[in-house]
């Protein structure tokens, strides 16, 4: 029986956790989903920045929970959504982490999208 790695952020693989300080959203085919002045962005090593919403302020009927799973070792399992907009379906296009390890305990009832599912916008509202 194999036991998944767990690892803690570090120099060599830091990451930091910040509230936004602004408004962000994300849209798919025309509709928001997501509204938020309360997300977390997760910097993880030399990865983009990432926008984690609170499910608060997600339209979370527009998402459906699919069997798709993935591991972090400084995260811990992720957990995955479709969503669906009318007739426009993305698969797999929003991630998150149930029980997060405690380095990131944060974002814990937060999700985020994948950027090239949906888009997201940052403004000073």
């Amino acid at each position: 029986m194999s036991t998944k790695p767990i690892m803690t952020p570090g120099p060599e693989h830091p990451i930091t956790l910040q509230r936004t300080a602004k408004r962000v959203t994300a849209t798919v085919a025309g509709r928001t989903i997501a509204d938020s002045s309360s997300t977390i962005t997760l910097d993880e090593a030399d990865y983009p920045g990432v926008a984690y919403f609170p499910r608060a302020d997600v339209d979370m009927d527009t998402l459906e929970r699919t069997d798709h799973t993935t591991y972090c070792p400084f995260k811990g399992d992720a957990s995955y959504f479709s969503i669906r907009v009318g007739d426009d379906l993305r698969e797999n296009a929003v991630w998150t982490y149930e029980s997060p390890y405690p380095a990131v305990g944060e974002i814990k009832e937060y999700v985020a999208f994948y950027p090239d599912q949906v888009e997201i916008r940052t403004s000073n509202d």
